[in-house]
């Protein structure tokens, strides 16, 4: 007995311990925030805003009850650019259901309602409505997407109507096969929650409060207790509902435990909201039957029409659940031409249609990004030329395609299926910066007009990798040194306008030479460049720069030879100074100095004497 309780404890600690590890990855953050935050009544943990984004926090008004109880946002200026991203990074890969609770800034001086566009991974898919304040399920947006490198990228982009402002987000794992569609259900498409409704419950709950399985992603579900008709009924029930809280999806049981019935006044349940014309909606119908008097196998039996078309025909809930109080999910995915969906339940056998409830999605196929390295370039090039705030230059460069980057072009690249960069403007915008040799890396250019700044600095080298380049405007800069060789080997450039810099030295023979083929170069306004027609010759001329440096080693060079002869002069004269000292005080050389001094002496004398001898003398000429 006791080995089986240990057996049986080994078990349960082990599945407790891959319950553990298993658990799904959760990431709520409290923008604005400078602390972790828990939220009654569920003591939900917020994380702190911090290191994320940009944007400057401030006090937060809540629009709704729905909005959790938390007193900060972040909102973003447009000054601080028309895109501003929260990147949050150590990810895990997987499926998320991804949730952004818009805010409201307590200031009086704010607008009460910003309107802008949301996008995650580069795809847009939420654009705020006017009066969205105003109604509890347009507070928040809600979309199931895929996440594949470590990463997420929620940016919100200005439309001009106030600056966005955002209370919380929250990144919540779900089971990689949930909410599986179609075929082409994947990691290309995204499922914006447009409706999530209980039908029959009493007031609108999240999954937490449903005590939901966490790989549900903590959905919200919306309460509805009639569809627009007064003869609806709503039924509910305590008891125990099969086939709920299974993978992939983890629906809650208490979902199927309320329902709304039709009835003899109206037969048919017909559900019908508002939608955008021209898009793709998936639509997922929950039914367990719930009701006391339907006992059996075809006593409810109903078709189910989406704008007037059946879908689903002869649904017979108990048949098809296999008992009753067992739940049952049918889903569909169709296209909406029109500005409204109208899901209908039209009762065949029975006399009434029943429904717990109602999920529809809008189905968004994710945008291709950018090449990587392309984007990395971008950001480098955004650093070095010190790229003003009101550039923005956040997320994706070239998707959401309605919010692309200004300065830079974009090009649908179809061998690698992802965007490339074959334009920047950023002419005249007061650039101070210098650039890169990064910019290779946007090896799709085809045009590169930085004219009309201050970038300083040598022309890179690696300009002459791109050999797209047909267009190359560095003009009314402050670009120094000599042109590049490498520039040369730009076979498709025909426009080179490098006129009004600080530029010196030879311009390449490569590049002279092209002047002959319709090409329109300019090097004028550059006082040390020389070589083609319109500027000096070359000649023996040396350049201003070479001319300092001959100069300057000729001055190092007399300085080090000077200082040798002081050096060869100061150690002579000390050598002779030793030698003397030194044979002065030696005793032979004092002696033979008196001696020398005495033979002098006697030398001397006799002289005079014989001197005198002659000149006192008889003349012999006498």
């Amino acid at each position: 007995m006791l080995g089986h309780l240990l057996l049986l404890f080994t078990v349960f600690s082990a599945l407790q311990l891959s319950y553990a590890r298993n658990a799904p990855y959760a990431m709520r953050i409290s923008c604005g925030a400078r602390d972790n935050v828990h939220t009654r009544p569920t003591n939900t943990l917020w994380f702190k805003d911090f290191a994320y984004t940009g944007g400057i926090p401030a006090n937060a008004t809540r629009p709704t009850f729905l909005t959790p109880p938390l007193s900060t946002l972040r909102y973003f200026p447009l000054s601080d650019g028309p895109e501003n991203c929260y990147n949050i990074n150590r990810v895990p890969n997987g499926h998320y259901l991804v949730r952004i609770f818009f805010g409201v800034v307590a200031e009086p001086n704010f607008d009460n309602e910003p309107l802008f566009d949301i996008s995650v991974e580069g795809t847009q898919f939420y654009s705020l409505r006017s009066g969205w304040s105003n109604h509890d399920d347009e507070v928040f947006v809600e979309a199931l997407v895929f996440l594949t490198d470590g990463s997420v990228s929620l940016c919100f982009h200005s439309t001009g109507h106030g600056d966005p402002a955002i209370l919380s987000l929250e990144i919540l794992q779900v089971d990689d096969r949930a909410y599986h569609f179609s075929p082409q259900w994947g990691q290309g498409t995204i499922l914006r929650t447009d409706k999530r409704l209980s039908c029959g419950a009493e007031k609108p709950k999240f999954g937490v409060d449903y005590s939901a399985d966490h790989w549900g992603g903590d959905r919200f579900w919306d309460s509805i207790t009639t569809f627009g008709q007064s003869s609806h009924l709503t039924l509910s029930t305590k008891n125990s509902i099969k086939k709920t809280s299974n993978a992939p999806n983890f629906y809650p049981e208490a979902l199927y435990q309320t329902a709304i019935i039709s009835t003899n006044n109206q037969p048919d349940l017909a559900y019908t909201m508002d939608v955008d014309p021209n898009r793709n909606y998936s639509i997922w119908l929950h039914f367990a039957e719930i009701d006391p008097l339907v006992t059996g196998v075809g006593q409810r039996v109903f078709d189910i029409l989406i704008n007037g078309d059946v879908v689903f025909q002869d649904v017979d809930i108990v048949n098809m659940s296999g008992d009753v109080n067992s739940a049952l999910v049918l889903n569909k995915t169709v296209p909406v031409n029109g500005r409204t969906l109208t899901i209908t339940m039209h009762p065949t056998k029975g006399g009434h249609a029943i429904i717990n409830a109602i999920e529809i999605f809008e189905v968004i196929l994710a945008e291709s990004k950018t090449l990587l390295d392309e984007v990395r370039a971008l950001q480098t090039l955004k650093s070095a030329l010190g790229l003003p705030l009101r550039f923005g230059w956040n997320g994706d460069p070239c998707v959401p395609q309605q919010h692309p980057w200004s300065g830079a072009h974009c090009q649908f690249d179809r061998t690698s299926s992802k965007w490339v960069i074959d334009g920047l403007g950023l002419d005249n915008q007061g650039l101070k910066g210098f650039l890169p040799n990064d910019i290779s890396q946007l090896r799709h250019l085809q045009s590169i007009n930085l004219s009309g700044n201050s970038i300083h600095g040598a022309i890179p080298s690696s300009l002459g990798t791109i050999t797209s380049l047909e267009i190359l405007d560095l003009s009314y800069n402050f670009f120094n040194g000599s042109i590049r060789e490498s520039l040369g080997q730009l076979t498709s450039l025909r426009r080179l306008n490098l006129n009004s810099n600080s530029l010196s030295g030879r311009v390449p023979a490569t590049l002279g030479g092209r002047l002959l083929h319709r090409a329109s170069f300019n090097f004028t306004d550059n006082a040390g460049l020389c070589g083609i027609p319109g500027l000096r010759t070359c000649g023996p001329h040396l350049s201003a720069g070479a001319k300092i440096g001959i100069v300057l080693g000729a001055c190092v060079a007399l300085l080090v030879i000077f200082t040798c002869l002081m050096c060869w002069r100061k150690r002579r004269q000390n050598i002779l100074r030793a030698q003397g000292i030194a044979a002065r005080d030696a005793p032979y050389a004092k002696a033979r100095t008196h001696f020398s001094r005495d033979v002098q002496m006697t030398r001397h004398h006799g002289h005079e004497n014989a001197r005198t001898a002659v000149e006192n003398g008889p003349s012999l000429l006498a």
